[in-house]
C-alpha cells in the first residue's frame, strides 16, 4: 500500500465514519423519545423504519437515474453528507411538534445516506484495485462504528437533543473532509453519460446477482440485529432481576466489533477467497442467532459475550459483497451497481425490522431472533454457487 492509498485509507473511512452517524442518531435514543412524545411501540420502530425507507428511496434513484456513475463520487458524497446533516438536525427543531413530521425528517435523513454510502464504496474502490477487499473492509468497519455512535454518545449522559446534535455535527466535518483533504483515485471510474440501458446491463451480469443475493441474506438479519440489541439486552436483565444502565454501552461495543469483523475478514478475503470468508462469516452469526433463546435472561455478561461474537460476525461479510460487486461488473456501471445492491438489500430490511418485535409481542424477546438465521443460510448457499460460477475468476485475484 503506498503512502498516497494509506491517506486516502484513513481520509474515507473517517469521512464514511462520522457521516453515519446519521442512522441511528434517533433509534439510539427511541426510549427517551417514546416516552417524552408518547409515542406507541409501533411509532418507535417508525423512526428507523423511515431512515431504512428513505434509503431504499434514495438509492433505488440513483441506480434507476445513473447518477452514481454520472456525478462525481465525492461531489455526491458531500453534498448528500451536508444534507443530511441539515435534515437530522432538523428534528431537534421540528420533531417534537409534529410526529409526521419527524417521520419525514427521518425519510431524508436516509434518502441523504443513500449518496453517502454507495459513493463511499466507490471512491474506495478508485484508489484500490490490489487489496480492495481489505480497503472497502476497513470502510464498512468504519461505517458500522459510525452506525454505533449515537450509542456511545447516549452512554455518556448527553439527552436526546446531543446525541442528534452530535451526529449532524460529526457529518458536517465528514463532508469537509471529504471535499478539502482528498482527490480521485487513479483507478476512479470517469462520469458516464445518463442512459436507461445500464440498469439491464448490470442485473443481466449473473456474478452481481449472486453476489446480491449473499447480500440479501446477510442484510436479512443485520439491520434487525443492530435496531433491536438493546431491546433484547434490557428484556433479558429484567428476566434475570438485574438492571438495565449497562445497555447503550453494550450496545455500542456490540455493533463497533463489526468494525474489526470487516477489517479482518476484508484482509482474510484478498488472501483466501470472498466466497470462502463470506460464507463463514454468514455461517458464525447465523449460528449467534439460533443460540440467543439459551442465553436470555442469563447473566448480562454471558448474554453480552455472545452478542459480541454475534457483532463481529454479522457485519464481517458485508464488504465482500460490494468488492464481489465492483470486481465483476463493468467499470462503467459500478456505482449504478452498488446503487442497486444497497438499495435492495436496505429494502429487504424492512421485513425484518418491523417483524422482529411482532416475534416479540407474540412470542417474547427470548424468541425474537432465531428466525434471523433463514438469512445466512440462503446467503451461503449463493456464495457456493459464485464459487462453483465463471464469475469466481474475477473475484480477489482469481481466488473466488
Amino acid at each position: 500500500m503506498t503512502g498516497d492509498q494509506k491517506r486516502a485509507l484513513t481520509f474515507i473511512a473517517g469521512s464514511q465514519l462520522l457521516a453515519l452517524t446519521l442512522w441511528f442518531s434517533a433509534s439510539a435514543v427511541a426510549p427517551q423519545l417514546e416516552e417524552l412524545w408518547d409515542l406507541s411501540s409501533g411509532q418507535t420502530a417508525g423512526l428507523t423504519l423511515a431512515v431504512q425507507i428513505g434509503f431504499v428511496a434514495g438509492a433505488l434513484g440513483l441506480a434507476v437515474t445513473n447518477l452514481a456513475d454520472t456525478i462525481a463520487s465525492r461531489t455526491l458524497f458531500t453534498s448528500a453528507a451536508a444534507l443530511g446533516a441539515l435534515v437530522n438536525a432538523g428534528l431537534i427543531v421540528l420533531g417534537p411538534n409534529d410526529f409526521a413530521i419527524a417521520i419525514a425528517l427521518r425519510f431524508l435523513t436516509g434518502a441523504a445516506l443513500a449518496g453517502v454510502y454507495p459513493a463511499g464504496l466507490k471512491v474506495m474502490a478508485g484508489w484500490f484495485r490490489e487489496g480492495r477487499g481489505l480497503a472497502l473492509g476497513v470502510l464498512v468497519g468504519a461505517l458500522t462504528v459510525g452506525s454505533a455512535g449515537p450509542h456511545l454518545i447516549r452512554g455518556l449522559g448527553f439527552d436526546w437533543q446531543g446525541v442528534v446534535g452530535g451526529a449532524s455535527l460529526l457529518a458536517v466535518v465528514a463532508a469537509v473532509l471529504m471535499w478539502t483533504l482528498l482527490e480521485d483515485g487513479p483507478f476512479e471510474t470517469p462520469r458516464q453519460q445518463f442512459s436507461l440501458t445500464k440498469l439491464g446491463v448490470v442485473v443481466a451480469n449473473r456474478g452481481f446477482r449472486l453476489s446480491t443475493y449473499g447480500y440479501l441474506g446477510h442484510m436479512w438479519e443485520l439491520y434487525a440485529m443492530w435496531t433491536w440489541t438493546a431491546a433484547f439486552l434490557a428484556a433479558s436483565a429484567e428476566e434475570a432481576g438485574r438492571g438495565d444502565g449497562f445497555v447503550p454501552t453494550a450496545t455500542f461495543f456490540i455493533i463497533a466489533a463489526g468494525g474489526l469483523g470487516a477489517w479482518l475478514f476484508g484482509r482474510w478475503a484478498d488472501r483466501y477467497g470472498r466466497t470462502l470468508l463470506a460464507g463463514l462469516s454468514l455461517l458464525i452469526s447465523g449460528i449467534a442467532g439460533l443460540l440467543t433463546p439459551l442465553v436470555f435472561g442469563l447473566s448480562p455478561v454471558i448474554v453480552v459475550g455472545l452478542f459480541l461474537v454475534w457483532g463481529f460476525a454479522v457485519v464481517a461479510d458485508s464488504a465482500q459483497f460490494s468488492t464481489m460487486v465492483t470486481e465483476t461488473s463493468d467499470d462503467d456501471t459500478r456505482g449504478t451497481a452498488l446503487a442497486l445492491q444497497t438499495a435492495l438489500g436496505f429494502l429487504l430490511t424492512l421485513v425484518t425490522i418491523r417483524g422482529v418485535p411482532v416475534l416479540a409481542g407474540a412470542w417474547g424477546w427470548q424468541w425474537a431472533f432465531p428466525l434471523l438465521a433463514i438469512g445466512p443460510a440462503a446467503g451461503i448457499a449463493a456464495m457456493v454457487a459464485l464459487r462453483r460460477s465463471p464469475a469466481a475468476a474475477a473475484l480477489a485475484g482469481g481466488r473466488g
